[in-house]
């Protein structure tokens, strides 16, 4: 089959010579009546002409003679109508084209935002399968995904999208502005765009509104978490997930957590049918255990999944949504409400920094790697362990390989199991790396554990000096004025050599996730790797040296 190409050679003459250069109305409406005759054959290429030719009439309109502007104005109307089905930008500029312009919404930030709604547009255009936006409270970000969802149901209203937030209340009211955009008597101009197409039933108690033929599943559906979507709920079009963690108070409970990410991948998720339903997530990033963080640890290498994040404040400390006039949001507003709130609170809601992030003691890059251990004998294999408590406490034992002053982490035992078998597995790493020392927390339950493991080493043959030693100092402190050692000192396998669910990958994702602010469910990795720095710190010997008097 011969593929059709489209001769597009003329209408770029006419924007090249005529257009591009000059302000003679009639090589504008030639070039629109071009376009619009081809939108029949490709709507695709019509909508590049198209929006060229409203971005050129934008630009030149400032410089017109008042008896100019008037028809340039009216044309590109018409542009912008002809354009709307098929592009996203087109769409919002004529939905609000009538209204005044102090009450538009989408103009008077569009600059900031039109990088969201051209990823919007490949969304929609299934040149993405997944869109993640975050950006500061109040700058229009859930609007533009409610117009998003408005100029979907218009081209697809036969295909069902499902909207999903944390609260009722705002799903109502997401349900309630939806109405108002799709209002054949409103202020918007949706149904001058979509003409073929009309509400054809609404439901305010289930929160749906059905477009085009009625069906069971209607086009706009709306329901908040936990709600029991079962059976219920469809998205063959769209799935569109606003802000699913509603405080910080569940931003901090890695249970929680736990519980809305099992909720989001056995419910929500589920509700997506077929291969066309793109996946859409706006949210503050509260944390780096959120959906929207846990999905980038899958698809951060994805090329059909995108990430968008942008600050309130830039690198230097600049406003990057002033859009001026009564709106604001200027560098002033936002370094008022800086000094006003919390560090963690205004990082996750203005800064898009998930709470952990900013006080992560231990990141990938800080650390030194190895693929294997250097030639020779080490000079000394030692060992800390730090015992498990009760509950979910992990016991942890590292060994390190030291060569020179260098210490390669060359194994570990890094368990929540039962005691009787945690003590069987440190005996067995010991024996396993032949470690020379290792000292063991007394604290609590840890002297017995000492003891027994101990026992079994001797037992085995093996030649583990086992000591114990009560620790006094505060946690925290340890963990902190130890890790400089850590990071400079002590070598870890690259992530090639281990599995991410062995003893090896749960201490280096527990490194990687302990955090100075906020509370850590599991500690027992950094105090544990702290505790070594101690212990290979507590073995130098004092360098004695003869020196003349200098008196």
């Amino acid at each position: 089959m011969v593929e059709n190409i489209i001769d597009t050679s003329w209408i770029d003459t006419i924007y090249e010579k005529h257009v591009s250069v000059g302000k003679e109305f009639r090589a504008y409406e030639d070039m629109f009546y071009l376009a619009l005759d081809l939108q029949k054959k490709s709507p695709d290429v019509a909508r590049h002409y198209l929006t060229l030719l409203s971005n050129r009439i934008e630009m030149i309109i400032p410089t017109l003679k008042d008896y100019a502007v008037v028809d340039f104005h009216v044309l590109n109307k018409k542009v912008l109508k002809a354009n709307a089905k098929y592009d996203f930008d087109a769409f919002l500029q004529y939905m609000e084209f009538d209204r005044e312009p102090n009450r538009a919404f989408y103009m008077r930030r569009r600059k900031v935002m039109l990088p969201i709604v051209h990823a919007l547009q490949d969304l929609a255009d299934e040149k993405l399968d997944l869109l993640c936006i975050s950006l500061p409270p109040g700058v229009g970000k859930t609007t533009i995904a409610l117009f998003y969802l408005s100029w979907i149901a218009g081209r697809f209203p036969d295909e069902p999208s499902l909207t999903v937030s944390h609260s009722g209340n705002i799903i109502e009211g997401m349900y309630d502005e939806s109405l108002r955009l799709l209002d054949k008597n409103g202020e918007y101009m949706w149904h001058d765009i979509f003409t073929n197409v009309g509400v054809c039933g609404t439901n305010a108690k289930a929160l749906r509104i059905d477009l085009g033929q009625p069906k069971r599943f209607q086009t706009l559906q709306f329901t908040s978490v936990g709600s029991g979507n079962a059976g219920q709920f469809r998205a063959t079009r769209l799935l569109y997930c606003d802000d699913l963690i509603p405080s910080i108070n569940v931003a901090m409970n890695n249970d929680l957590l736990e519980k809305l990410w099992t909720t989001y991948t056995v419910d929500l998720r589920q509700r997506k049918i077929g291969d066309h339903c793109g996946e859409l997530h706006i949210a503050t990033r509260w944390s780096v255990h959120d959906v929207i963080g846990k999905l980038y640890s899958t698809h951060m290498n994805n090329p059909r999944a995108k990430f968008i994040s942008i600050p309130a404040l830039n690198e230097h400390s600049e406003s990057n949504f002033d859009y001026g006039g009564s709106i604001g949001f200027t560098t002033k507003m936002y370094l008022d409400i800086k000094d006003t709130m919390d560090v963690i609170s205004w990082e996750a809601l203005y800064q898009n920094t998930p709470m952990e992030r900013k006080g992560l003691l231990y990141h990938k890059d800080d650390l030194r790697y190895y693929f294997s251990l250097p030639e020779g004998n080490p000079d000394a294999i030692l060992g800390v362990c730090d015992t498990k408590d009760k509950g979910d406490d992990y016991g942890f034992l590292p060994v390190a390989y030291q060569y020179g002053n260098d210490y390669y982490i060359e194994d570990c035992v890094c368990d929540n199991c039962l005691p009787e078998y945690l003590d069987t597995k440190f005996a067995s790493c010991l024996i396993k790396n032949n470690v020379h020392m290792c000292r063991f927390e007394s604290n609590n339950a840890g002297g017995k554990t000492a003891e027994k493991v101990a026992k079994m080493v001797e037992e085995m043959e093996g030649r583990t000096s086992i000591s114990s030693k009560y620790t006094t100092s505060n946690k925290e402190t340890k963990i902190i004025v130890n890790s400089d050692f850590v990071k400079k000192r002590f070598l870890f396998k690259h992530e090639s050599l281990y599995k991410p669910n062995s003893d090896y990958g749960r201490m280096m994702n527990f490194m990687f996730t302990y955090t100075l602010v906020g509370k850590n469910k599991h500690d027992d990795v950094p105090d544990g790797l702290a505790m070594l720095a101690e212990f290979i710190d507590s073995m130098k010997t004092t360098k004695v040296e003869v020196f003349k008097r200098p008196f």
